[in-house]
């Protein structure tokens, strides 16, 4: 497991600044564009990136689709639309954990090597970030595990409590 630490990062910045295979768009379900994450990936791609979402036909929770990069440095975007949170549901968790796994099957089956990935469904979704934290590292480590040759997953935070938070969370799953 010590090989998947490595290929891990957590940086504090603007996921629109990555320069990786694919970035993943914390998307509604229209894939259209919207507000947080959603409307600065739209806004920096370009209206092309809006033009091929429109041919979609939109995405399930916990489901994701792909398109290109366009005027991102990275190459891909993947959109994923993770669960509005809401306390005591059971599936919540689910969800959002199938959210990182199709993500990165859906890299993987692309030939893709690196992905950056927001704090899917923390924004406006409300989803406790860090219960969020924890599902999404889990879910990068153990696809790492069995994916050897991925070469890097990036988990880009908006804001030092954020950053701080996934660190922590971070830092207790290597240690355990």
């Amino acid at each position: 497991m010590t090989d998947v630490w490595k290929r891990i990062r957590i940086i504090e910045g603007d996921l629109t600044d990555l320069d990786v295979d694919a970035i993943v768009n914390a998307a509604n379900s229209t894939l259209l564009g919207g507000g947080g994450v959603d409307g600065a990936i739209h806004r920096a791609a370009g209206p092309e990136l809006y033009n091929e979402c429109r041919g979609l036909g939109g995405c399930q929770t916990g489901d994701a689709k792909m398109t290109r990069g366009y005027q991102l440095k990275a190459r891909h975007v993947i959109h994923t639309v993770g669960p509005v949170y809401r306390v005591g549901r059971q599936n919540d968790p689910a969800l959002l954990r199938s959210c990182y796994e199709s993500s990165l099957r859906l890299a993987t089956e692309h030939g893709l090597k690196s992905i950056g990935f927001p704090a899917i469904s923390c924004g406006v979704y409300g989803y406790p970030m860090n219960e969020a934290a924890d599902i999404a590292i889990r879910s990068a480590a153990e696809f790492l595990e069995s994916h050897p040759d991925f070469e890097q997953v990036v988990f880009v935070l908006f804001g030092s409590a954020a950053f701080d938070l996934y660190q922590e969370v971070l830092k207790g799953m290597m240690s355990s």
